[in-house]
């Protein structure tokens, strides 16, 4: 957007035409000690030509992925994108801040939500798809809203305590102030004992919330949960990682009754907090009860085939304490992002993604924890793409002397808390291995960190 100024007739032509004189007077409802009664303290201006070379050396400082090696995880990972999804994601009639509320003026953004989907369908094995949420940790705590709704028991909600802890973190400040108690189920040794949940749940909750691949990068037994949580009545909601439906079960195929994600992933760069995007699936007879934007496809009264936003539950439309989630927009453009990337991998270029990114950290694993000093946190416990290892000289000297080599790894554990685990979790360093990195890669950080 372009800086726009104006000059000092310009300033009197406005004041004028709302009927005030002075500059002073336009602010006199903002009390005097909140005003600055000086100039900005700005240095002096600069020529265009100077500001474009010393924007130029600002952004020369910055490093992103492309610069170094990534193996950085936590929920946000350096997938391959193909340059087709930037080609087709820039098209100038994607870039619009429109909402589509208005079929016959929609009709394009309308079809390409229906299609994202329809995608997301296809990949989880889930019944129904809203249009995207804002990002993963909300989607979390609209799935546990969604999940009072249906089952109307708003006191009680269960989470794994191998959750992302920001995700945690989410659902605790949503629920605060509504008397909802959140019960975390204890993570032992990277993931959970069912048996440990058996004993968390009771035919009060609302939900119990699963991650799988977990925080730790482990697999949850997340069909046995699921079984658990319909056992007491409550609804089973899934955390998945969309690359991993390659080669895992989908939640819709052991029952899972929500789908929640971060798709990030799915053809979208690294990006410092986002914007990202929430992928939101459920079971039919719940669809009703789900939050966010619903595509349907209909014909016009020609016969013509058309897309409409469907059950529109939200506070636009209805009554604000009727409407499903307080989340009235999606993530048009990174949906759009997933849907191209869906659409050029197919299910056999995921399984090809899911298949390299797990076969690769596998060698990771296998060869930093011949690493003397170095060890897997978790050995006994299988993982898809992200495991965490402990260095005896601590988290910080391995991340330093990674990063030293051009190495990103992490990050620690020690950046969160953990409730009802280990202490020895604060020791981890995570790390995430994608498809894009190779066995020379991993073979250069190996012989760093035995130097």
């Amino acid at each position: 957007m372009s800086y726009l100024f104006n000059t000092p007739e310009q300033q009197q032509e406005m004041l004028q035409t709302i009927g005030i004189d002075s500059l002073e007077a336009l602010f006199s409802t903002i009390p005097a000690d909140l005003r600055l009664d000086r100039p900005l303290d700005l240095p002096p201006a600069l020529s265009e030509m100077e500001l474009q070379t010393h924007l130029s050396q600002l952004a020369s400082q910055n490093v992103g992925p492309t610069s170094r090696i990534c193996m950085l995880g936590g929920g946000a990972y350096d997938h391959f994108i193909p340059a087709a999804v930037d080609e087709i994601a820039r098209r100038g009639e994607f870039y619009t801040a429109y909402t589509p509320y208005q079929a016959e003026a929609s009709q394009g953004s309308l079809q390409t939500f229906f299609e994202f989907q329809s995608l997301i369908c296809q990949l989880t094995g889930m019944d129904v798809s809203n249009a995207s949420l804002y990002e993963g940790g909300t989607c979390v705590s609209e799935a546990a809203f969604m999940a009072m709704r249906v089952t109307n028991r708003h006191d009680r909600v269960v989470l794994l305590g191998s959750l992302h802890p920001e995700y945690r973190q989410v659902v605790e400040t949503y629920l605060r102030h509504l008397n909802c108690e959140v019960v975390i189920v204890p993570c032992k040794d990277g993931s959970v004992d069912p048996a440990d949940v058996d004993a968390a749940m009771d035919d009060q909750t609302a939900c119990l919330v699963i991650q799988h691949p977990n925080f730790f990068g482990t697999l949850e037994e997340a069909a046995e949960l699921t079984e658990i949580a319909h056992r007491y009545g409550a609804l089973s909601v899934v955390s998945y990682d969309p690359i991993s439906l390659g080669i895992l079960k989908r939640p819709g195929d052991y029952g899972a009754d929500i789908a929640i994600a971060e798709g990030q992933s799915l053809g979208t760069p690294l990006q410092f907090g986002g914007p990202y995007l929430g992928l939101f699936s459920c079971s039919e007879k719940f669809v009703r009860r789900m939050p966010g934007r619903l595509i349907g496809q209909t014909v016009d009264r020609n016969g013509k085939l058309c897309y409409v936003l469907n059950l529109q539950a939200r506070e636009q439309h209805i009554r604000r304490d009727k409407a499903t989630s307080n989340i009235c927009s999606n993530q048009g453009l990174i949906a759009i992002r997933a849907a191209v990337y869906l659409s050029l991998l197919g299910k056999q270029g995921i399984r090809e993604v899911a298949e390299l990114s797990c076969q690769k950290a596998h060698y990771a694993a296998e060869q930093l924890s011949s690493v003397e000093g170095i060890e897997l946190l978790f050995p006994e416990r299988p993982f898809f793409k992200e495991f965490v290892v402990s260095c005896s000289e601590g988290a910080d000297y391995l991340l330093r002397k990674a990063r030293q080599a051009g190495f990103d790894l992490g990050p620690e554990l020690s950046r969160f808390t953990f409730e009802n685990c280990p202490e020895n979790y604060q020791t981890g360093v995570l790390v995430a291995i994608t498809e894009q990195r190779t066995r020379e890669e991993i073979d250069r950080l190996v012989t760093v960190l035995k130097a």
